[in-house]
């Protein structure tokens, strides 16, 4: 009997490769697996030369160690690997790009805590891979695809460090903002997170003219994101209160995600800064697809506030890589996600927290308003959002009748207008449990009632895959 073909497992989740350094898939033998792999999927794209690759990391331990073993697995497959060190992600996509490199290779678990880590990557155009890429990619790591030959001894790749490779990114965040303007006057603090970011972020607005603040810039490689999730409204903005600040900013692990307080302290979340910039730059002329490009987690008012000013809101699944792809096939130049991910066209491909901030700060510079008079374009429809921790391995199926009961049960208290979003996050082990309606007090209800029938299901399912059932 020929055996039914096996489908490769995941690896890729929506942001990359993740999970617990020292751990499959992140760990060095796994890491050198797929940088074979990597190398080999690359090469068989045709005849042409040598292939090359920019690999990044940001400032976790176990940076050092999966960079070695990537850079091992590269070089064994015949590729030449350009090392750029420490670096924000989407200074790596730059990098991929203008060194016409094949492709590009972050090393980093983004905001996730220190103990993880991950892999990012980026195509020739510094844009993450199309999922038919990365599951060919599963597919030769797992031996689902005939065996492509490593390099003979005299094809092997070779290993190069990128000098000043924070000098190129710093000079091009610079060049992205306006000219004629600067920063002079601003007061700003800035919470790098002990990340990718804590040189070049507080750097380029210093050298723009700003009095910086900075915060999280002391990276030992175990205290990124070491209050687990960086982007903490309520520290930050305490502190933009105490030094009286401008405008309070924030970057996740990996500087991809942008968080903002106002002089205040109040927090603006991705949804404002995209209604800000979306305003600004219509009136500029240089908004592109009369449509700014949200994911389904975009509050319902973004979309009510744009429509007043004759913008339409397109919505994409989560992660700024569908969100680049709609931008794309809509011909939009902004982008973005709640969570903070803010993706301009016309400069970057890909999310970028510093290059965002720099956008922000050049609409307050030539408006000459506080942030908190220009930051809040609208009230949000109350939403609630809540976690459910998955045990390892572990999924829920959401066609289960008393789950499907409790959606249903959580649709009706919220009304017609309401919206009710489930899914598996694509970089930790938890369900995302998004309500949204008119009511704050029913939004946030329904999310503590489904949360709780979400998490006593997991729990007996994992009872009796642990064989604790009684």
């Amino acid at each position: 009997m020929i055996p039914e073909p096996t489908t490769p497992p995941r690896l890729f989740g929506t942001d990359g490769i993740r999970g617990t350094t020292n751990a499959a898939p992140m760990d060095a033998a796994t890491v050198l697996g797929l940088g074979q792999a990597l190398g080999q999927h690359f090469a068989a794209g045709g005849p042409r030369g040598r292939r090359r690759v920019v690999i990044a990391r940001d400032t976790r331990l176990s940076g050092e160690m999966l960079e070695a073993a990537l850079t091992a697995g590269l070089v064994g497959a015949g590729a030449d690997v350009m090392l750029a060190g420490t670096l924000p992600t989407p200074a790596l996509a730059l990098l991929t790009r203008s060194l016409r490199a094949d492709f590009g290779v972050m090393i980093s678990a983004g905001h996730n805590p220190p103990d993880h880590n991950g892999l990012k990557v980026f195509g020739p155009g510094g844009e993450k891979l199309a999922e038919a890429e990365e599951r060919a990619i599963e597919a030769r790591f797992a031996g689902a695809q005939p065996a492509r030959p490593l390099a003979g001894p005299a094809l092997l790749g070779r290993a190069n460090r990128i000098i000043d490779a924070p000098g190129r990114y710093l000079e091009a965040a610079k060049a992205a903002f306006p000219r004629g303007r600067s920063l002079n006057g601003l007061r700003l603090v800035l919470d790098c997170a002990n990340g990718a970011g804590w040189r070049v972020g507080p750097t380029v607005l210093r050298e723009l003219g700003a009095e910086v603040v900075a915060m999280g810039v002391a990276p030992d490689g175990h205290n990124i994101n070491a209050e687990d999730d960086p982007l903490t409204p309520d520290r930050l903005g305490a502190l933009v209160r105490e030094r009286r600040a401008d405008l309070g900013i924030a970057f996740d692990g990996d500087a991809t995600r942008l968080l903002l307080t106002d002089e205040q302290g109040v927090h603006v979340g991705g949804d404002q800064i995209l209604a800000l910039l979306a305003e600004a730059w219509q009136r500029e002329g240089r908004l592109a697809g009369g449509a700014v490009v949200a994911t389904v987690m975009a509050n319902a008012a973004l979309e009510s506030h744009l429509a007043t000013r004759g913008l339409g809101l397109l919505r994409t699944e989560v992660g700024d890589r569908q969100v680049v792809a709609g931008m794309r096939a809509a011909g939009c130049n902004l982008g973005g996600e709640s969570s903070g991910n803010i993706v301009m066209g016309d400069v970057a491909t890909t999310s970028d927290a510093l290059w965002a901030a720099l956008a922000v700060l050049a609409v307050l510079v030539e408006e000459a308003r506080p942030a908190s008079a220009l930051c809040h374009r609208f009230t949000p429809r109350p939403q609630a959002l809540r976690n459910v921790k998955l045990p390892g391995g572990h999924a829920v199926p959401l066609d289960d009748p008393h789950l499907r009961a409790a959606l249903a049960e959580a649709q009706a208290q919220l009304g017609p207008t309401g919206r009710v979003l489930l899914r598996a996050s694509g970089t930790r082990p938890v369900l995302r449990v998004m309500t949204e309606g008119e009511d704050a007090a029913r939004v946030a209800a329904a999310a503590d009632q489904l949360a709780g029938v979400l998490a006593a299901h997991v729990a007996g399912q994992h009872s009796v895959a642990s064989g604790h059932a009684t």
